[in-house]
């Protein structure tokens, strides 16, 4: 793919690398600009999956760690 647009860009190598890094600067702003804004809307990344009531930390830390801990 890009020998494809090295070979179509025309002028000196200097100007074809200048026009790929405009293009691939133009690229990553479309990115942000207009394909992520609608992906964080359309994909679950934000739809929590742990239930209300569940333990809190400090319990479920308490049972990972209770086995660990000394009698003395």
């Amino acid at each position: 793919m890009y020998g494809a647009l090295w070979r179509i860009l025309p002028g000196p190598r200097w100007f074809r690398a200048f026009a790929l890094l405009c293009l691939a600067l133009l690229a990553v702003w479309a990115c942000f600009q207009y394909l992520f804004p609608w992906m964080s809307d359309v994909l679950p990344f934000n739809e929590l999956t742990v239930e209300e009531g569940t333990d809190t930390v400090e319990e479920s830390l308490g049972a990972i760690l209770a086995p660990l801990t000394l009698v003395r």
